[in-house]
């Protein structure tokens, strides 16, 4: 496959292939698992945002796997330099309970292990002042993590603020931080203490109407004590927020609102915790989303593109006593400590950031220019794009009608499409995916769909 030259084929999807596929998963998979109809063939031709499924269907795949594959298929970028080893067995430690390296020193290894990952994060994180990294498996479990050194770092602490629309993981623990569809928390134990506040992405901060501003300071000032709540601030351990929300329907903060919620964590002294899984890593043209706005994290959670999760911080905000934390058989994937530095190195070498950047301007100008009246909305920011519609049935159509093109795209929210290409996408691809999309939208609207 050449993707300078690589186009969309598809015949009637799922194909026949697929749906034996799709019926021999289901049959010992969790009922409750929640699938897209897409059957990539792991043999089959791939390259970029270009991908084969098992029917020989040819796909341009706007979803990078909710973010967890940065770029794309097979991305030379990466392959060529994993291309050079020969892969071990185990491919998993005991985490970091065990060290591994390549060769006599870190400075002359042949090639980068988890070490050399903590290391690259620092880097990318040190705007923040941050110096320390714990490698997992997973978001959730970055997440996790995140929630236990806070705890241990303030001691009296016994609240915890998050909010409206959140979603930040699948454990018992991040559930009970996740306020966004009742089917995730549904009669589920929840870690008491958590208190909500509103995510404001208001229009405008001073006319705010989701009940964060208030004319006296805001929701969560006024909570504290003794600004006129009842909440003593040191018994919070921390607040935590996705710096843009991503399943809750890529709502974009308001940035005053996002400058008040820095203020008041460092006013109280309250760790800012920002679960930087899907929107971290360059997706939104900066390294982190929180380098967007006016705020200064304590922790940064972190997984998806980076391919292992890492929560990271300040060394004073871990714990020190041994065994505190443990137990992170991911944190000692060779192989996705490898992919996660290459990733990093791509984005810096490739300059991955200012494309994003230039190719997400270029999709949105092209998506705004003839604006259909059941559009309610076109965001983003660098390659962490949305369309809002005007119902959820709409909104559904246009997922399908993209995919009879041979475009892959995801809903997110109630009613709204989040397209993530490939940080390295091309002005072609974008012009080719939106020219697929905006097709997808004249098609539902000539069918009026209610």
């Amino acid at each position: 496959m050449d993707r300078d030259t690589a186009e969309p084929d598809t015949a009637a999807l799922p194909g026949p292939n697929a749906r034996d596929w799709i019926e021999f998963h289901t049959r010992h998979a969790a009922p409750s698992e929640y699938s897209h109809e897409f059957v990539w063939d792991v043999t089959a031709d791939a390259d970029g945002p270009f991908v084969t499924d098992v029917d020989g269907n040819v796909l341009l795949d706007f979803t990078c796997h909710i973010g967890a594959a940065p770029l794309g298929y097979n991305n030379e970028k990466v392959v060529s330099k994993l291309r050079e080893f020969d892969l071990v067995e185990p491919m998993k430690i005991a985490g970091q309970d065990m060290y591994f390296g390549a060769g006599p020193n870190p400075e002359t290894t042949e090639f980068p292990v988890a070490s050399h990952l903590m290391e690259k994060l620092v880097d990318v994180s040190s705007q923040y002042g941050m110096d320390t990294v714990f490698l997992s498996n997973s978001g959730a479990e970055a997440v996790e993590n995140a929630m236990k050194i806070t705890h241990d770092h303030r001691p009296t602490a016994k609240y915890a603020y998050a909010f409206e629309g959140s979603f930040h993981g699948r454990t018992l623990g991040t559930l009970s931080l996740t306020f966004s569809k009742s089917v995730y928390t549904r009669h589920y134990p929840e870690i008491a203490g958590v208190k909500t506040i509103s995510f404001c992405d208001c229009a405008a901060y001073d006319d705010c109407d989701c009940g964060f501003a208030r004319n006296d300071g805001s929701q969560l000032r006024n909570a504290l004590e003794p600004e006129g709540g009842h909440v003593d601030p040191d018994e919070v351990a921390f607040a935590i927020l996705e710096p843009i929300q991503g399943v809750g329907g890529y709502r974009f903060p308001n940035e005053e609102f996002m400058a008040e919620v820095g203020d008041v964590c460092e006013t109280y002294d309250i760790p800012l915790v920002v679960d930087e899984i899907q929107s971290g890593v360059g997706r939104t043209g900066e390294m982190w989303a929180s380098d967007h706005y006016d705020i200064e994290p304590d922790v940064i959670a972190s997984a998806k593109a980076l391919r292992v999760g890492a929560t990271i911080s300040k060394r004073d905000v871990f714990p020190e006593e041994k065994n505190r934390l443990g137990s992170t058989f991911g944190g000692g994937d060779l192989l996705g400590s490898m992919q996660g530095a290459f990733t990093l190195e791509a984005i810096e070498e490739h300059d991955l950031l200012g494309n994003a950047t230039e190719r997400g301007r270029q999709a949105k100008e092209m998506l705004r220019d003839e604006v259909p009246e059941y559009v309610d909305d076109i965001r983003g920011k660098g390659l962490m794009l949305a369309v809002e519609f005007d119902t959820k049935e709409r909104r559904d159509a246009v997922i399908q009608a993209a995919l009879k093109r041979g475009l892959l795209t995801l809903g997110c929210g109630k009613k709204t499409i989040r397209l993530l290409p490939p940080l390295d996408a091309t002005e072609r691809e974008i012009e080719m995916g939106v020219g697929i999309f905006t097709e997808a939208i004249d098609d539902v609207a000539s069918k009026a769909v209610a």
